[in-house]
């Protein structure tokens, strides 16, 4: 008898400490700070530019709500620190990138799940799209949609102008890249991801996300650069010829790329160009250089918090713009590597600095500005969240991507800890019951003897 009471206390105490842990973290969440984004006033640092982002999220860690809400945001500060911008319309929030020409047009990738009523007989479609919105006087062009049938995930990530209007998208559905004209609305050029590697081979499932291909980008040289993100490969199309093999980063191993997002190309006029890449399950950022026809490691940056990281532009002042998506961070950083400029925003995407160009396209190199390496302590935890030398980067990642932005990792091993004790104290409560049930005559109950 006292050894089960001994097992009582102790499991009353385990879930009363894991109760508080996860209730303390729960009402200690972000609190509203924000009654009207679209009514400005300084909400965050002051920086160097108008910065906008956009969100593969659903809640804005500065802006009041009374509940979850099933869409995204894309949101712009200026440089005093100010909201002059704010839209939640879409499901999801993709590439954003200005408009060349403008001060304060932007267009970004947008997605909207349907309802099984607006998707012609499929039970679930997405709208994919590409939309243009003056942030000053908040006015939307659409330029171009289609959409996407049987999938009720979004499809386009990116999108690139190369004039007025035509466009190079990338399209995850169909593992390819194609050229529009959104005038006609005729695809005048298209790659197919098979016509180069084997879905045997190489990448993730198939046909269901064998490339998740998330990004492209129109080089001045005219190539086409595309990241596939489940062949840990940033690859060079050339529009007459195709894949330029030569010129692949990336071979399938993770210790080069994994699963990387957004990557950004740097012309250097000392001929040695750059590609800066967020190496999102390796939770960190890492630039190549491209000299005597190979790519070498030039820099990799990551801190305790940097979790999943979908973005990084090199501006033209040196400094680094970064995109921490399971960090629920935008943020800064000078050529020393310190953190100098940061917004909490949920499950950011992506983001651009306005007035550097499209993908901050007047940034240096590392090698350039001689930028040094910077590695995170393994295990060390903060209020941002944490690595772990225990837990694959991969997995965590997968574990921060389904919680609420409030939970933790330490929050859910909390919870995960309670939930076993209370499992653990209910089956040897049965098993202590004076009283068993017959198995073959349910309805006979017995007083153990």
């Amino acid at each position: 008898m006292v050894e089960r009471t001994h097992v009582r206390v102790t499991a009353a105490v385990v879930l009363l400490v894991c109760a508080g842990v996860v209730g303390g973290a729960y009402a200690t969440r972000s609190t509203p700070t924000v009654t009207d984004a679209a009514a400005g006033g300084a909400q965050v640092p002051a920086s160097n530019g108008t910065t906008v982002i956009a969100t593969d999220s659903n809640t804005w860690l500065g802006k009041e709500s009374d509940g979850p809400r099933a869409n995204a945001e894309l949101v712009a500060f200026d440089a005093d620190g100010a909201v002059i911008y704010y839209n939640d319309s879409h499901t999801r929030y993709w590439d954003v990138d200005p408009v060349e020409g403008t001060n304060a047009t932007v267009e970004y990738l947008y997605a909207d799940h349907l309802t099984p009523d607006a998707c012609g007989g499929d039970s679930v479609c997405t709208e994919n799209g590409i939309e243009r919105v003056n942030l000053t006087t908040g006015a939307v062009e659409q330029v171009y949609s289609r959409v996407t049938p049987g999938k009720h995930s979004t499809r386009w990530h990116d999108a690139d102008r190369m004039s007025n209007d035509t466009y190079v998208v990338a399209d995850i559905a169909s593992d390819r890249v194609f050229v529009v004209n959104t005038t006609t609305e005729i695809v005048t050029w298209s790659w197919d991801a098979q016509s180069a590697f084997d879905p045997a081979e190489s990448g993730g499932p198939y046909p269901e996300d064998w490339t998740h291909l998330n990004d492209v980008e129109v080089l001045s040289n005219g190539l086409i650069q595309v990241s596939l993100r489940n062949h840990d490969r940033v690859v060079y199309l050339d529009r007459e010829t195709g894949l330029v093999e030569s010129r692949t980063l990336g071979d399938g191993s993770h210790d080069i790329i994994y699963e990387q997002h957004n990557p950004d190309y740097i012309t250097n006029d000392d001929g040695d160009d750059a590609v800066l890449v967020a190496d999102s399950e390796n939770n960190r950022l890492v630039e190549y250089r491209r000299s005597d026809e190979t790519w070498t490691r030039s820099w990799v940056w990551q801190d305790d918090n940097l979790q999943w990281p979908r973005d990084a532009d090199r501006l033209p002042n040196g400094h680094t713009l970064v995109t921490d998506s399971n960090g629920n961070r935008v943020f800064e950083l000078d050529e020393t590597g310190d953190v100098v400029w940061s917004v909490p925003i949920a499950f950011p995407y992506e983001a651009e600095r306005l007035g550097t160009g499209d993908e901050s396209s007047g940034g240096p190199p590392a090698h350039e500005l001689q930028l040094e390496n910077r590695t995170a302590s393994a295990g060390v935890e903060s209020d941002g969240g944490s690595t772990s030398s225990i837990l694959p980067g991969s997995v965590v990642n997968a574990v921060y991507y389904v919680l609420p932005q409030w939970m933790g990792i330490s929050t859910l091993a909390a919870a995960c800890l309670g939930a076993l004790v209370a499992l653990v104290w209910g089956v040897l409560e049965l098993r202590w019951l004076p009283y068993s049930i017959s198995m073959s005559n349910p309805f006979t109950i017995r007083r153990r003897r």
